[in-house]
């Protein structure tokens, strides 16, 4: 295992959120009028690090945070070669683990989605509940959240209206609350806030459509409180909205997300015990064209990597930058085996390490019957593989000699799609934009594919600089399509 870690994702460079107000109506409101599109509108606590961008009906939502792209692309090479040395000496973690630890705060930040405008909670005092113009343009208007007063300080009074406004909301009781902006009648979601502390007042900017709404305050340790319903009159399409999931909803697709992952293991220890057997009879050649088929077993499994524990550090483990891989005694797994074979160690000399890895494959298989994946983080999971394939496979961090980042990529990219499978059921209802993210993970997979040349794949290296554009390109709009997943199932609250 790498005596530290690999470099974290950089922060990426954010970008202004467009503004679209929905027209505005004066007819009655009608129940079944605009139909709200899928998606999800919410606040993020910290929307510094938010990445989230979605889709309803062609019109792009938020982004509050781009993707991190690769920079300095063309410079990519081997680990030896890499600069970044960020990390910590001692974290002893594989790098598919570490990159669920940065990206798990995306589990709210990547829910920071409205229609149009960037959900932020900003540090706004507002004193009168009456709507107020704003220095930011927007109309304002003052919530009190605290249970006994859910929603108050919006109703027919205010003349509420379609379009882009914020509302302060005033948390005055005496614990933090979580709020939301829902249609009581079908319980889908515009709008969220999360951990607005006592006796403190934050901003929801959202973009309203005509229909029926109330905010819904859920104080710690107290029941969920749902104010009275608001009636924005007219005939204005609303904006994105998303149902709830909760855990229940989520194991099942969980349970077989695991039992796909427990086939795979059979699969990933007759190739290491393959590898291990062509080594032991000095079959270099052999070994490693079947490397390489293992190893990308072990990589379409991105998402249990984080329930595999220590056992991923010694199977798919990275030296730390900068360090001689033959004087890392933690060094092991596939890529420790990648370095012997295609730097000119013997056969003897690897021996060992096709055991300790094919050992490792086996515990790992016998103990994954007792394991149980959190199925609270499925969505952010789809997510993460993309990013750490952008992060560790197309920077050339992960590639000891073999040049087989791309293909890596490629079963990055399948791992993704069989969360999705997975997911699917809840997903249809609720994202709009499945179909584009479809074609997102068809084209940038066909691309990669066009890289394979009858299995010798293009190494970073060899790319054009127009054939790395297009790489990191697809991989950069994965990662805003995929952003919306994570968001929609982020778990909350519903009692």
């Amino acid at each position: 295992m790498p005596a530290e870690p690999a470099p974290e994702p950089a922060p990426a460079a954010g970008s202004d959120a467009d503004r679209a107000s929905a027209p505005e109506g004066g007819a009655a409101a009608d129940d079944t009028a605009a139909a709200p599109p899928d998606g999800i509108a919410a606040a993020a606590e910290d929307t510094s690090q938010a990445e989230a961008v979605s889709e309803a009906d062609g019109t792009d939502l938020a982004d509050t945070q781009e993707s991190p792209h690769t920079e300095n692309a063309e410079n990519a090479g081997s680990p030896e070669g890499t600069a970044d040395t960020s990390g910590s000496p001692g974290d002893r973690t594989r790098r598919g683990a570490r990159g669920w630890t940065v990206a798990g705060t995306a589990v709210a930040v990547a829910a920071a989605i409205t229609a149009g405008v960037l959900a932020t909670g900003g540090g706004h005092h507002a004193t009168h509940p009456a709507a107020a113009a704003a220095s930011d343009g927007l109309r304002h208007t003052a919530v009190d959240v605290s249970p006994s007063t859910c929603g108050r300080g919006w109703g027919a009074a205010q003349k509420p209206h379609a379009g882009t406004q914020a509302f302060d909301l005033h948390n005055s009781a005496a614990s933090a609350t979580e709020v939301y902006l829902k249609d009581p009648r079908t319980g889908r979601l515009f709008a969220e806030i999360e951990g607005l502390a006592p006796g403190t007042t934050r901003a929801m900017v959202v973009d309203l459509g005509s229909g029926r709404y109330a905010f819904e305050c859920q104080q710690e340790d107290t029941d969920s409180v749902t104010g009275p319903t608001v009636t924005v009159p007219g005939k204005a399409p609303q904006g994105p909205s998303s149902l709830p999931v909760t855990v229940h909803d989520l194991i099942p697709p969980t349970l077989d997300y695991q039992k796909w992952i427990n086939a795979r293991m059979a699969e990933l220890s007759t190739e290491t015990g393959v590898l291990k057997s062509e080594i032991d009879r000095g079959d270099l050649t052999a070994a490693r064209r079947d490397w390489l088929t293992g190893h990308l077993v072990y990589e379409r499994m991105g998402a249990a990597y984080d329930t595999f524990g220590d056992a991923d550090g010694v199977i798919n483990g990275t030296t730390a930058i900068g360090r001689d891989p033959l004087k890392d005694p933690d060094f092991t797994g596939f890529h420790r085996i990648e370095y012997g074979l295609w730097h000119g160690e013997s056969a003897k000399s690897l021996r060992g390490q096709a055991a300790t890895l094919d050992k490792a494959v086996k515990a790992l298989r016998s103990q994954w019957t007792t394991q149980q994946m959190d199925p609270a983080n499925m969505g952010l999971r789809a997510h993460e593989i993309i990013e750490n394939a952008e992060q560790f496979e197309l920077t050339g961090r992960t590639d000891y000699g073999s040049g087989t980042n791309l293909a890596t990529a490629s079963a990055n990219i399948d791992g993704t799609r069989e969360i999705l499978a997975k997911l699917r059921p809840l997903l249809a209802a609720r994202d709009s934009g499945l179909p584009r993210l479809d074609a997102s993970l068809d084209r940038a997979q066909a691309y990669l594919k066009s890289l394979d040349h009858k299995g010798t794949w293009t190494a970073l290296d060899r790319l054009s600089r127009a054939q790395r554009e297009q790489v990191n390109a697809d991989f950069g709009d994965l990662l805003e399509q995929l952003a919306p997943v994570a968001a929609i199932f982020d778990v909350r609250r519903t009692a």
